[in-house]
């Protein structure tokens, strides 16, 4: 029975979102994708970290009226959650698609529910974008569980988009924002070809702290900085240990100086400064754990700040513990951390024991013979005041 005088809540999950992390496929867009990510191991992710958002609104139990999808796409964790949602819409199981996401959103814009909750990446986003228009439309609020999480729509953490919805609806928050919806064509970046497309626009309750930037691009005239941080790295290269080098530019001018070809958006692996294994997966890294120490090599988003969590899924919680907390190595060029803004860095590993190991302070080179120590936040642990 329809509950009456309550808040309404909606909730979409998109239960593929975050499949092709892992598993390095670069995102979980299409069927076709998402199967070959199933073949190769991958665990959904979006259902766990849903829950995280969800338990930040459990003390709203009672004043309020969660709408959501059936089955995989709200349903199943609300209802875990302790919840006792309206379900509207049908789906097939296990094969939802985009469409599914825009008919759910679209529905729970024409009930009027106050804000639409959604679990997914860059590509949901643009589901949702299709569905509700416009930052004029409903409100929404974005639960990172996908690959690409460039958009400026999520929230910095599952439990950060759980206390901020908590606010919202609480009337602690009213303070609404216009964030880009941006998407990468995930076929042109298994090719190694980065091309983002902005879509729009669409209006989300901010919180300084809450909500993530959208991500930004190096600047350009960087080449010098480039240089010296990658000549630092390679002097400090030891013989038998593997570098394993995240993505971006930053790190790929490591390779280049050694005259390597570098996978842009994916993981790459040297040793002895030679290439020994290209765009790698997490299997891969832990196979290779096996046999070799190592040393992360990896530069936070511009823009944004993440270290891990964001695009580079590969160097997932198990390689981090194997190759160990001391052994990863953070570099910038000095302009990227002004972008910052004072802005700490940022963890989403999706392993709560790992990001606060790894919360504190850090050493970052940005130079030959320059670094700084920055901070490092754990995102879980940290509350609206």
């Amino acid at each position: 029975m329809k509950k009456q005088g309550l808040i309404k809540l909606g909730l979409i999950v998109n239960p593929a979102a975050g499949l092709g992390g892992a598993v390095g496929l670069k995102g979980s867009d299409g069927p076709a994708i998402q199967a070959e990510a199933r073949a190769l191991g991958a665990r959904p992710k979006a259902q766990a970290r849903t829950r995280e958002a969800l338990q930040e609104l459990l003390p709203l139990r009672e004043t309020l009226e969660l709408v959501t999808y059936p089955g995989e796409m709200g349903e199943d964790i609300a209802r875990e959650c302790g919840f006792a949602p309206l379900v509207i819409g049908s789906i097939q199981a296990g094969q939802t698609t985009g469409t599914d996401t825009q008919e759910a959103a679209r529905a729970m814009s024409e009930l009027s529910v106050s804000l639409i909750l959604f679990a997914g990446g860059d590509g949901t986003a643009r589901d949702i974008y299709e569905a509700v228009g416009p930052s004029t439309a409903v409100p929404v609020l974005g639960i990172p569980a996908g690959v690409k999480i460039h958009s400026a729509v999520y929230a910095t953490h599952p439990r950060s988009a759980g206390e901020l919805a908590r606010l919202l609806l609480e009337g602690r928050i009213s303070r609404f924002r216009e964030a880009e919806v941006v998407d990468i064509d995930e076929a042109a970046l298994r090719q190694g070809v980065v091309s983002a497309n902005l879509y729009g626009y669409l209006k989300i309750p901010f919180h300084r702290r809450l909500v993530q930037n959208m991500k930004s691009g190096s600047p350009t005239g960087e080449q010098t900085a480039l240089h010296a941080i990658a000549q630092q790295v390679i002097d400090q290269m030891q013989p038998g240990r593997m570098l394993i080098l995240g993505p971006g530019t930053t790190t790929r001018a490591i390779s280049d100086r050694l005259g390597l070809t570098k996978t842009l958006i994916g993981v790459d692996v040297l040793l002895d400064r030679e290439l020994i294994a290209a765009d790698a997966n997490e299997q891969q890294l832990l196979a290779l754990l096996d046999h070799h120490p190592a040393q992360i090599v990896i530069t936070p988003i511009g823009g944004q700040g993440y270290l891990f969590g964001r695009g580079n899924q590969q160097i997932s919680p198990a390689v981090i513990r194997r190759t160990g907390i001391e052994n990863i190595l953070v570099i910038s060029t000095p302009q990227k951390i002004v972008t910052l803004g004072g802005r700490p860095f940022l963890v989403d590993s999706g392993d709560t024991a790992v990001d606060q190991l790894l919360a504190g302070y850090i050493r970052v080179i940005t130079g030959y013979n320059e670094q700084v120590i920055y901070k490092v936040n754990f995102l879980a642990l940290q509350h609206f005041s």
